[in-house]
C-alpha cells in the first residue's frame, strides 16, 4: 500500500495533467459544433469498422454452421423447384412461351444486394439490425432484407454505408403472409417472447389445412416482399379470444441468433408500387 501511495504521489503532476487534457477535451466538442460533428463523425467511422471486425471474426468462427444452413437451403429450393416442375408438367404450362416470357419479365426488375451483419439485437421489444450497406451501395429504406433460410426484415434507414434494418424481431413489425397451398391470408407478428417464433393472426375460422405439415410463406400482399418466401412452418393452432379466427404459432426458418450474411432486395417495381400508393394517400389527405 505505501508503495502505491508514494507512486501516487510521484506522480500525480502526471494524472493531474491528464485529467485537465480530458476535460478540455469534453468542453471543446460539446460546445462547438464544428469540433462536435468531426468528433461524432470519426466515432461512428470508429464503431463503424470495430463492428465490421467482429462481425467478421464471429462469421469465421460459425462458419461450418453457415455452411449447413446454406445446404439446408439448397436442399430446400431443389425440392421446391421439383414440386413446380412436377406442377408445370401436369398443366401443360411449361411448354407454353408466355408463361416463360412473364417470369423472365419479373425477375428482370429484380436485383439481389448481398451484405453483412455488424450489431443483431434480439433480446429487446423493438431489436434493431445493422447492415454494411448503404445508399454508395444502392440500399434504400423500404427495401426486402432476406436470409439463405427466410424474411429477415425492411431497410429502416441508410448512411452511405451502413443501413438500419427493422427486424421480424420487433414488436412493431408486421408482414402479410399465407398458408402454403390454401391461399388463407394472416398477419405474423412477433409478441417479443421466443426468438424463433412469431404470431400469426386473422387466419379465418372457416379455415382447413394440416397443421402438422403447414408452411407459412410471404403472401405478396406487401409492397415489399414477393410473394412466396418461407417464413417458418405451423407450431400450434389456437383460437382468437374472440372466438372468430385462429391463431397460429410458427417456428421461424430463420435464425436470428446466428445471422450473419443477408441480402437486400432491390425491386425497381416495388418501389413504383410503394411512391404510387404515397401519392395516392397525400392525394385523398389533401382532398379531405
Amino acid at each position: 500500500m505505501k508503495n502505491l501511495i508514494d507512486f501516487l504521489t510521484k506522480n500525480a503532476h502526471w494524472f493531474l495533467l491528464l485529467l485537465l487534457e480530458f476535460l478540455g477535451a469534453v468542453l471543446l466538442f460539446k460546445f462547438n459544433n464544428y469540433q462536435g460533428s468531426v468528433y461524432y463523425t470519426t466515432a461512428n467511422a470508429i464503431n463503424g469498422k470495430i463492428y465490421e471486425i467482429h462481425a467478421s471474426m464471429l462469421a469465421f468462427i460459425h462458419q461450418a454452421e453457415n455452411n449447413e444452413a446454406l445446404t439446408q437451403r439448397n436442399y430446400m429450393l431443389e425440392q421446391e423447384l421439383t414440386r413446380l416442375q412436377t406442377l408445370l408438367d401436369k398443366d401443360g404450362t411449361r411448354r407454353d412461351s408466355t408463361v416463360i416470357a412473364m417470369n423472365d419479365s419479373a425477375t428482370r426488375y429484380i436485383r439481389t444486394i448481398p451484405a453483412k451483419v455488424i450489431t443483431n439485437e434480439i433480446n429487446k421489444a423493438e431489436n434493431y439490425i445493422t447492415i454494411n450497406k448503404g445508399t454508395s451501395d444502392g440500399v434504400r429504406p423500404d427495401m426486402a432484407v432476406t436470409s439463405g433460410l427466410g424474411p429477415v426484415g425492411v431497410v429502416y434507414m441508410s448512411s452511405a454505408h451502413y443501413s438500419i434494418v427493422v427486424p421480424l424481431l420487433n414488436t412493431r413489425s408486421s408482414l402479410s403472409v399465407r398458408i402454403r397451398g390454401e391461399r388463407y391470408f394472416g398477419n405474423l407478428r412477433w409478441d417479443g417472447q421466443q426468438v424463433n417464433e412469431a404470431e400469426v393472426e386473422d387466419i379465418p375460422r372457416f379455415a382447413r389445412f394440416n397443421s402438422h405439415n403447414a408452411w407459412i410463406e410471404t403472401s405478396g400482399y406487401s409492397s415489399i416482399f414477393p410473394e412466396g418466401l418461407i417464413v417458418g412452418k405451423v407450431k400450434h393452432v389456437y383460437s382468437s379470444s374472440d372466438g372468430l379466427s385462429y391463431r397460429l404459432t410458427v417456428e421461424l426458418t430463420t435464425d436470428f441468433s446466428r445471422l450473419r450474411d443477408v441480402l437486400v432486395i432491390d425491386n425497381k417495381r416495388q418501389l413504383e408500387r410503394i411512391n404510387l400508393m404515397r401519392s395516392a394517400k397525400d392525394s385523398i389527405s389533401v382532398n379531405n
